[in-house]
């Protein structure tokens, strides 16, 4: 982050974050990332303090980071689709990919909490629950699983109700895929299946002509896989910790998961497979 003193600076300069400042200026490493602010946001609810909740607050703290990054990221990939700039979108879909393997990692932190170490304060996040995840939801709604049941439940401020409801209006990543496929003459309608399937078939039998498109829903198709992926590893580590409890909002825990693994951002795309 610190660049040596330049030679013959009378006053010492140090380089921090690409902008040359001198010390007293304001702008640090801890400044610039509110590194105090972050560290004082782990606040735990057991008492006396249970060892592991520290664990879970920064695990989850760390998923919703990630998840605003994927949100930023997809919708440069959506924009992109529509701007007609396959490479770009192609360079951000591979960096959503590298992060949700990321996010299937962390998986395996939180499994070295002990289910009767999680229950020394399990008592105390009831009635929160994962399902409550704002952004979680945010990304299912931008992938192309719009359900708009959950604002029923979801969105603790108006804020968030609101970013709910821009999410199930504004168009979604398969929506710009089809409008770039309508670009190569490719015709994605949204109401002929038996069109787009056509259409889809002929971009992949033919991978030379539709390169671009090809490898566009190639990266669509992994970031898919992805977050099934991570649907399954968290039922398992849902399981492991819990069994087959109730969750703490209320939820059928794992059972109801379980109901989730079917889930797909773009059926079409796997539906292709079968017809090749």
């Amino acid at each position: 982050m610190e660049a040596p003193e330049e030679p013959g600076s009378g006053s010492r300069s140090v380089r921090r974050m690409g902008k040359v400042s001198t010390e007293g200026e304001g702008l640090s490493y801890g400044s610039y990332l509110r590194v105090p602010e972050l560290l004082a946001l782990q606040r735990l609810l057991s008492d006396p303090p249970a060892h592991d909740e520290l664990l879970f607050i920064v695990v989850h703290q760390a998923y919703e980071l990630w998840f605003k990054e994927l949100l930023f990221e997809l919708e440069s990939v959506r924009d992109r689709l529509f701007g007609r700039d396959p490479d770009a979108a192609r360079h951000y879909l591979e960096r959503v990919q590298t992060i949700e393997r990321v996010l299937l990692e962390q998986v395996a932190v939180i499994e070295t909490m002990s289910p009767q170490d999680f229950l020394e304060f399990r008592s105390n996040l009831s009635p929160a629950s994962g399902f409550q995840s704002v952004q979680f939801r945010e990304v299912e709604f931008l992938s192309g699983l719009k359900q708009p049941s959950f604002l029923a439940h979801l969105g603790e401020t108006d804020e968030e109700r609101t970013r709910l409801e821009r999410r199930l209006e504004e168009p979604t990543l398969w929506d710009a895929f089809c409008d770039f496929l309508g670009a190569f003459g490719l015709p994605m309608p949204g109401d002929d299946q038996d069109i787009r399937l056509h259409s889809l078939l002929t971009m992949a039998r033919d991978r030379d002509k539709y390169a671009g498109p090809w490898h566009v829903s190639e990266g669509l198709l992994t970031h898919d896989e992805s977050f099934s992926l991570w649907r399954y590893r968290h039922i398992l580590m849902v399981e492991r910790q819990i069994g087959s409890k109730s969750g703490t909002g209320g939820s059928s825990g794992s059972s109801y998961l379980r109901t989730t693994l079917e889930k797909r951002f773009f059926p079409e795309l796997w539906e292709v497979r079968s017809l090749l």
